[in-house]
């Protein structure tokens, strides 16, 4: 029956509304729909565009909504990241900067410059050090120049910036003496500080840079002995950059020559100014005006001729115009007005570096500023120590050593390199992580020249045939001799010989130095050393040629001549024995007498003996008398004691060995 309208259950009835009466008179109610389904509208939807045609034949799934939402996001930071500016635009960097120091210096957060690094393939932490070139790259990507500065120079670079003009105090003036060998370098500054320097130098030439001070009219002066020798230009330039006033030494009798030349050279390339000593005008021949001749065709013009060059003539033998000399340095340094900063953390330079048995590596420093302390902690190229002791030109003790001045630092771990900045730090974490990073440094360069040099030994032997290599291992007893023999020796090389420094190094010839040669078919050159009992011994069982000299061109000529073909018959020693001093015993009417004991082989009357101090040379000479008791004798052998007295020589001491020997002549065949 059809249901009038307004009846329940007629008419659209929504969810849970009676539809109409079913069986047994019950209401039929509509089913309601599922709670999480929306309430679909009567209304018809409207047609679907275009876009939601081809969205609905293609649904999003959550998968890719998901990397959408994130790509979108990578693009955001980036382009955030991008907008990222450094708070500095300039900074400075040095070798081993962390992650954390360069983002300091820069201004941004750590976290931001590990991104940075990441997206550059460069996964570091923030205590991570960063070679250069990264630690460029990555501050211009934040808009910043950075300029590389050495650990010392950006320490100096950041006490100047706090230094104020009042702190500044005016310092001693630096000199160094420049000039031709045998020109009395040495001779003059024996007349100025009244000591006796050249009796200790082998072959009457200086072999070692040495620093001193004296004083004048109450003021100090510091002067640089350079040594005058065409081999020694490096060391001479060194001595260069250190001073403020040049002392150009020429002999009257002898004139202007190729190693003044070079020193008037080094001179004008320091921009220091430079003062004149025509030295030697006690002799008969002297010619003033010939001299001021010679150096006007070099640039330097006398001031009694009109020029700017202040010429002093003088004599180291009689001490005339000595007062003079001094009178000038200290005029020229009070035009110069140098100051330094006595109150700042000291700042020097490594002029000579030794080792010494009994006190290990030593090094001769020149303070340029602030005061040096016993104490302080430094860092000196890749060596890293504390100052345990400090010792003044004349072997005093000092307790500190102000601008200018030359002192002698006992505390370092190795030898540093001669020319080094020698900085005193006060962060010592951060001293000690950039000296392990500059001997991982030195490490990587040395394994891959090693790597170099052997493979390119071994194209030029196949590719030349013939060629003839020379390997040296270099052995002395200070850096500076050692360098300074290395570079000249390898500039001898041309087309017929190749030399090769295999190593230079500082002390004794030891045993490993002979195993180097054995494997390089190479020589060692001792300068001022001896080999140690073991090397001798293995030196002698593997025919390894050993050179001990003591003059620097001896060296050099002979190298010369053996290249040429025209090496004389040299002097060849026979090796007889060790003798050791245990005591000394001064006797009236015969002097200084060492009581001996025979270590091993004899000893004869007519041996010439070689003193031997911690394994360095200090004297060769010959025996003046071999005593047993109170016989003389001419030979003691091995087990037995007696006295010995040298002659020329009264400074042996206990402890000393004498090595005795014998010379012959025998042909020399350097090249095979």
């Amino acid at each position: 029956m059809p249901m009038r309208p307004g009846a329940p259950g007629s008419g659209p009835a929504g969810p849970g509304q009676p539809m109409g009466i079913g069986p047994g008179g019950r209401p039929m109610m509509r089913r309601p729909l599922h709670p999480t389904s929306p309430l679909r509208p009567e209304t018809s939807a409207p047609a679907p565009t275009e876009a939601g045609r081809r969205h609905a034949t293609k649904p999003t799934t959550r998968k890719q909504q998901q990397k959408e939402e994130q790509e979108g996001r990578l693009q955001f930071r980036a382009k955030r990241e991008e907008a990222i500016v450094a708070t500095n635009s300039e900074i400075t960097i040095s070798e081993g900067i962390t992650v954390k120091g360069i983002s300091e210096k820069l201004g941004v957060k750590t976290a931001l410059v590990i991104r940075k690094l990441v997206d550059m393939k460069i996964f570091a932490t923030i205590n991570q050090p960063l070679d250069l070139k990264v630690a460029e790259d990555l501050a211009a990507a934040f808009k910043s120049q950075a300029t590389r500065m050495s650990y010392e120079e950006e320490a100096t670079f950041n006490e100047e910036i706090v230094e104020a003009t009042s702190d500044l105090q005016t310092r001693p003036p630096v000199v160094t003496i420049m000039g031709h060998v045998d020109h009395g370098k040495t001779s003059l500054l024996d007349a100025i500080r009244t000591a006796n320097v050249a009796s200790r130098e082998a072959g009457g030439i200086t072999q070692h840079i040495g620093a001193y001070q004296v004083q004048k009219n109450g003021q100090k002066i510091t002067f640089i002995d350079t040594p005058g020798h065409e081999a020694f230009t490096r060391m001479r330039a060194r001595g260069a950059k250190v001073t403020d006033i040049v002392i150009l030494v020429v002999a009257a009798d002898d004139g202007v020559m190729p190693q003044t030349v070079e020193a008037i050279d080094h001179a004008k390339a320091a921009k220091v100014p430079l003062i004149v000593a025509i030295n030697k005008i006690d002799k008969p021949d002297a010619n003033l005006d010939r001299i001021k001749q010679q150096l006007s065709e070099r640039g330097l013009l006398a001031t009694d001729w009109g020029g700017d060059v202040e010429m002093i003539p003088v004599s180291a033998k009689t001490q005339v115009g000595i007062d003079t000399l001094l009178e000038t340095i200290l005029l020229v340094a009070e035009i110069g007005n140098y100051k330094a900063n006595p109150n700042r953390s000291a700042l020097a330079t490594v002029l000579e570096a030794q080792l010494d048995r009994g006190r290990g590596p030593v090094a001769t420093v020149l303070v340029r500023n602030g005061t040096l302390r016993v104490g302080d902690y430094f860092i000196c190229g890749s060596v890293f120590g504390k100052v345990r002791a400090l010792n003044g030109d004349r072997g005093e003790q000092i307790k500190e050593a102000e601008p200018s001045k030359p002192v002698e630092v006992l505390g370092l771990e190795e030898l540093p390199d001669v020319g080094d900045a020698f900085q005193v730090v006060t962060d010592t974490s951060k001293a000690k992580q950039i000296v392990m990073f500059r001997e991982s440094k030195a490490r990587d360069i040395d394994m891959a020249r090693r790597k170099r040099l052997s493979l390119e030994q071994f194209h030029r032997q196949m590719k030349e045939g013939d060629g003839k290599e020379l390997n040296l291992i270099i052995k002395a007893d200070v850096g500076g001799s050692a360098e300074v023999l290395g570079d000249t020796l390898s500039k001898l090389s041309n087309e017929q010989v190749a030399i090769r420094v295999i190593l230079t190094g500082v002390g004794a010839i030891t045993e490993t130095d002979v195993l180097l040669a054995t494997a390089s078919n190479g020589i060692i050159i001792g300068f001022n050393v001896r080999p140690e009992k073991t090397a001798k011994t293995l030196a002698d069982k593997e025919k390894i040629d050993i050179r001990l000299h003591s003059i620097i061109y001896e060296v050099v000529d002979e190298i010369k001549k053996a290249m040429t073909g025209m090496l004389e018959p040299i002097i060849r020693e026979t090796y007889q024995g060790k003798v050791e001093i245990r005591e000394v015993f001064k006797i009236t009417k015969v002097g200084q007498v060492a009581g001996s004991y025979v270590q091993e082989g004899f000893i004869t009357r007519n041996s010439e003996v070689r003193v031997l101090r911690d394994n360095v040379v200090v004297h060769t000479g010959k025996i003046e008398s071999l005593k047993r008791f109170k016989n003389d004798v001419a030979e003691v052998k091995q087990g037995f004691e007696c006295g010995i007295s040298l002659a020329n020589y009264k400074d042996v001491k206990a402890g000393d060995i004498l090595e005795a020997f014998i010379t012959e002549k025998v042909a020399a065949v350097l090249f095979n």
